[in-house]
């Protein structure tokens, strides 16, 4: 039935191959489930709540992208959308976060009917392949930067905005460790490598004191302090229009570039250069960003760390299925980030492909 629905052998993948495909794309993403709720918190917003819903948001969009469009791609909040949501429109711009949760949600029904119709296509198959590429390695620098911050190896100047940081640390040393550990595995063509250095290097921070937990299993935490509490009306204050725009084109050109990077790195383009299937995964992209709204977190995204799962041999939605269940079953780990400290270098963070 699998093979049959998802066209595995057509693709010449296994069951087998995606799920080992799935929880390696997941296991490099699970930082978005911390750093999502640390980031959105800065605004008052509830801790625990936010984190269900970025899981809930994850997990639906994901789904829908491996069900509908049969595509090895994540859907999850995206970083840069969140920060700009948090310090730009809340903290810098002064609106309330249901504000600014209504100007997603309306930035959404956008990207919804953009995607049933055949515009945003057009918008996307018109951009040049070079700048799409680009795109998907700008993201990538991107999650970079966020790494090698968190990991300790860069750190604030006030002259330079950026200069090296204590490379001895516990947490440099480990993901440094990691990242080696990762490109020895790939050498060797040993499968799972990012899987096994990720937990390798993970349980060592645990046990080292460098990764802070709080426990592992508990139920979720409430999802009521955010759940529906977007404020539409407020968010169609006429000061409010170019944010939803803002909201809608980054997320245009993010998704475009990562589909079409990822798409390229699977060798899933057609003989002309364009991604098959393009309108459903766009609509995946964006049902996920009106139920993320409506569940209480910012614009939802395709993810780069994707890249991850179809190194390790994904070519079809049944990994995207592996990695929604996942973020469901997360729920139950919300101990394993404490609320009372602050946000900590994760390892795994480091470890996704640029």
């Amino acid at each position: 039935m699998l093979d049959q629905y998802f066209k595995l052998t057509e693709n010449g993948t296994s069951v087998r191959t995606e799920i080992i495909a799935g929880v390696t794309t997941f296991l490099t993403l699970t930082y978005i489930m911390f750093v999502n709720p640390s980031i959105l918190a800065e605004t008052g917003m509830d801790h625990g709540a936010v984190f269900v819903a970025t899981c809930l948001a994850a997990a639906v969009g994901t789904m829908i992208m491996g069900v509908v469009a049969n595509y090895p791609v994540a859907v999850a909040p995206g970083m840069g959308l969140n920060a700009y949501f948090a310090f730009g429109v809340v903290l810098g711009m002064g609106h309330s976060w249901q504000v600014g949760l209504g100007a997603v949600f309306l930035s959404g029904i956008i990207f919804v009917v953009l995607s049933i119709l055949p515009v945003r296509e057009w918008i996307i198959n018109a951009i040049p392949d070079s700048m799409k590429r680009a795109i998907s390695a700008g993201i990538g620098l991107f999650l970079a930067i966020i790494a090698l911050k968190n990991a300790g190896w860069v750190v604030d100047h006030p002259a330079t905005l950026v200069t090296l940081g204590d490379v001895s640390a516990p947490p440099a040393l480990l993901s440094a460790a990691g990242f080696i550990l990762i490109a020895v595995l790939f050498a060797r063509r040993i499968p799972g490598a990012i899987i096994i250095a990720i937990l390798l290097v993970t349980g060592v921070g645990i046990a080292l004191g460098v990764t802070p937990s709080g426990g592992i299993i508990s139920m979720p935490p409430s999802l009521a302090p955010t759940f529906m509490q977007m404020d539409i009306m407020g968010a169609l204050n006429i000061g409010l229009i170019s944010i939803i725009f803002a909201f809608l084109f980054v997320d245009l050109f993010d998704t475009a570039g990562t589909l079409v990077g990822l798409a390229h790195r699977g060798n899933l383009l057609d003989a002309n250069g364009k991604l098959p299937r393009l309108r459903r995964a766009l609509l995946a992209d964006s049902s996920a960003t009106v139920v993320g709204a409506a569940l209480g977190t910012s614009t939802t995204t395709s993810y780069i760390e994707s890249a991850s799962g179809i190194n390790a041999g994904s070519r079809t939605g049944l990994t995207a299925v592996v990695i929604a269940l996942l973020f469901l079953i997360s729920l139950f780990f919300h101990r394993l980030q404490p609320q009372s400290q602050p946000m900590r270098p994760h390892l795994h963070c480091f470890l996704s492909p640029v």
